[in-house]
């Protein structure tokens, strides 16, 4: 699919039905775009539009360079496809005069809600430079709601893995569930790094890209902003990957604990039962000369022995603390 975008008295315009370029167009925004689109564009801008397996290329002599007087630039982001599993993909802009290309094959949240300030005359979209501007000031915000999301889901889980008036019996599966809960934050941090990465190296090319190319000062100036705000979400990620580390080993050292708990009670109770076996062992011989086997009152002090020789064990035990 292909969108046109038009600026028009200080808004982006929308062309109802793609066609040719005008000479106000500032934005051709590609989605999922199939083989002709990709040749009709090429042959309307002059350029090579990158396919999906290049985009995906990861070293940086594919992700940013410049090629017949346009600037190509692919960063990774992370998008919410069912808006709970989190995903990342590849998305390339290209600067070329006046013109922005992108080039996606995902539907992250980011986009429409740009060009929905966009169109009513909220953000400056006079270029190509601008626009892109745009688009990632919005995908930063994006980002930074993610991180806040995730460091409110982060403290639920810690007050619910030491919270004190939880009791022993559904300890196992709230440990399971805080243990799940904890790895998929942790892809999801790990997803929000990488895409913060990414933005970042975009910004250091795009604002060395700029400056040679005589960008207005002031979208030189939001890149510096910009760049800005990626660092403090890259530190502040950083942040959250210790503390979900220091949660995932607090998780499993509880439940390592509650392992050895039940070693423990399987322990004590072999201990318990071993004297009643052996007393039960002893009359459970079949010799023929047993002198107990004659006593009146032999079965009840043989049932006594044996609860008495448990309960010795357990009230030992009870006062070391071991159960």
């Amino acid at each position: 699919m292909i969108n046109i975008y038009n600026c028009r008295n200080g808004a982006l315009v929308r062309q109802p039905d793609g066609g040719t370029l005008a000479p106000e167009t500032v934005w051709i925004d590609l989605v999922n775009p199939s083989p002709d689109d990709e040749a009709m564009i090429e042959r309307a801008i002059g350029l090579d539009v990158p396919t999906r397996d290049e985009v995906r290329e990861i070293e940086a002599s594919s992700r940013f360079y410049e090629e017949d007087g346009a600037t190509f630039m692919t960063t990774s982001i992370i998008y919410f496809p069912d808006k709970i599993t989190p995903a990342s993909s590849s998305v390339t802009f290209i600067l070329k005069d006046n013109l922005l290309i992108t080039v996606r094959y995902v539907e992250p949240k980011a986009f429409p809600l740009f060009v929905t300030r966009a169109e009513k005359g909220g953000l400056v979209c006079t270029s190509g430079g601008a626009i892109m501007m745009g688009l990632i000031e919005t995908i930063v915000q994006r980002t930074a709601d993610v991180i806040e999301r995730i460091q409110d889901d982060v403290d639920k889980l810690t007050q619910s893995l030491f919270n004190l008036n939880t009791g022993r019996r559904d300890s196992s599966r709230r440990l399971d569930v805080i243990l799940k809960n904890t790895g998929k934050e942790g892809d999801l941090v790990s997803r929000v790094l990488e895409s913060s990465t990414s933005l970042d190296r975009t910004m250091h090319f795009f604002r060395d890209s700029g400056r040679e190319r005589g960008f207005d000062p002031r979208i030189l100036e939001r890149i510096d902003v910009a760049q800005r705000d990626i660092h403090s979400l890259m530190e502040h990620t950083r942040f959250l990957t210790t503390r979900i580390g220091f949660l995932l080993e607090a998780t499993l050292g509880m439940i390592s604990t509650e392992q050895n708990q039940i070693i423990k009670l399987f322990s004590v109770m072999a201990v318990m039962l071993m004297p009643p076996t052996l007393v039960a062992s002893i009359y459970g011989m079949n010799f023929k000369f047993m002198p107990e086997l004659e006593w009146e009152y032999g079965y009840p002090l043989a049932i006594g022995a044996m609860v008495l020789a448990a309960v010795i064990p357990y009230v030992y035990f009870r006062r070391k603390g071991w159960l």
